[in-house]
């Protein structure tokens, strides 16, 4: 592809600084959507000499576009507008969750270009592979625009895969199998692309940073409610990873155990996140009243009936309850303003969040201000966006790995001869 995609740690210093420049302008570029080279150069605090310079580039590599003009004054010639140029550059996203599988494409600016779905419990590893893998020949062979530009293949998948079964009542036989199986540097054997890898809760949270509330904030906790919950840290405009890559996993924040007679005894003297607020849970209340929901539309239809059965506000007032202790160590220990929460089923998500400000306040101490809470932008899709962001964001945004020369989570295709 003609899009420049350079490793961190490539080439002078100068080289990098240079790199470094060009994502900033990239990402303010972004989150003003429209602006002119000296819009550019006040956010960027860059010189008008330099900016020329990184336009021109970005342009002839055509991330960047020219979009109209506007007359900045009374005076003078009107300036040039630019934008992020959507065809720019597009990024593959496979997602592997739990109960399903999603493969999609997306282009520059973060729209859905294709995407495939599977709906069903993940198998082992080994079959899992042929059928990604042809997904993602399908999506290029359809669309063969993309090969020229791909930046790579994003792969967002929870960690430990084999652990917490009893909790999310799944069966141990095709899970167990994922725990030493490097499925990231199989798929990359497989296709031939670079395969960036991240945990799922990670990848939603960096899709909130390059196309969703971060293009205004640079600082927030991520929480995502789905079949477990899952979550990430942002901070300081980059994703937290942490010594295993796995900060921000909030389903193992310690909690009191639960008060609903539906959940099961903790093995332990507190319990976790994971065991009240996933909708894992929502789902074995629900069949303790009686209900018998096995998918998700399942759930959607029960949420619908009128009057809806009881058992959503019980299991929403409990997954409250187990947040509040959790949002509230998360912010004391990270001193983030913001978290941000997302989940399958966005109209238990508004819910929990206004049942969520008013319990934080209430039990916030003296002198301490409570983080604000926001929606997230994917709902669903959160997961399969965020796969699909991670070539973008690794090979697009300013992150102090380019000037560090630190490595970032990907697996490239070997040949044979290393195989």
């Amino acid at each position: 592809m003609s899009v420049r995609s350079q490793r961190p740690g490539q080439g002078s210093n100068s080289i990098q600084v240079r790199q470094f420049n060009e994502r900033i302008v990239l990402r303010v570029l972004r989150r003003l959507g429209e602006a002119s080279k000296a819009d550019l150069a006040r956010a960027a605090g860059l010189t008008n000499n330099a900016i020329g310079d990184i336009i021109r580039e970005l342009i002839a590599m055509g991330l960047v576009g020219e979009v109209g003009k506007r007359r900045e004054g009374q005076r003078g010639q009107p300036a040039t507008m630019l934008a992020i140029e959507a065809q720019g550059a597009y990024s593959i996203g496979v997602r592997i969750d739990r109960v399903a599988t999603e493969v999609i494409c997306i282009d520059f600016d973060g729209q859905v270009v294709a995407q495939r779905l599977h709906d069903f419990t993940l198998p082992v590893p080994e079959k899992l592979l042929p059928v990604v893998a042809e997904d993602i020949r399908a999506i290029l062979d359809d669309n063969p625009f993309v090969s020229e530009r791909l930046t790579g293949i994003g792969l967002g998948q929870p960690y430990h895969l084999g652990s917490w079964l009893r909790e999310l009542e799944l069966p141990a036989s095709s899970f167990k199998r994922w725990d030493d199986f490097d499925f990231a540097t199989a798929l990359a054997n497989a296709t031939g692309l670079p395969v960036f890898s991240e945990n799922d809760g990670n990848a939603a949270a960096i899709a909130e940073l390059f196309y969703g509330c971060g293009r205004e904030i640079d600082d927030y906790l991520y929480i995502f409610v789905g079949g477990a919950v899952g979550g990430g840290v942002v901070l300081a405009g980059d994703c937290l990873h942490g010594v295993t890559g796995n900060a921000g996993d909030v389903a193992m924040l310690p909690v009191p155990g639960s008060k609903l007679p539906s959940a099961p005894k903790p093995e332990r003297p507190f319990d976790v996140l994971l065991t009240r607020c996933s909708l894992t849970a929502l789902k074995r209340h629900l069949r303790w009243h009686g209900e018998a929901p096995e998918s998700l539309a399942d759930v959607v239809a029960l949420l619908d009936r009128q009057p809806r059965p009881t058992a959503f506000d019980e299991w929403i007032d409990d997954a409250v309850a187990a947040l509040v202790p959790a949002v509230m160590a998360a912010s004391a220990v990270l001193d983030v303003s913001h978290v941000v929460l997302d989940g399958d089923l966005p109209g238990l998500v508004g819910e929990i969040i206004d049942r969520l400000e008013t319990a934080i306040a209430a039990a916030c101490p003296e002198s301490v201000r409570p983080p604000q809470l926001i929606r997230g932008t994917f709902g669903p899709a959160a997961g399969a966006i965020g796969a699909a962001t991670l070539p973008l964001f690794f090979n697009f945004s300013p992150r102090p790995t380019i000037l560090t020369g630190a490595a970032d989570p990907v697996a490239e295709p070997r040949g044979p001869e290393t195989e």
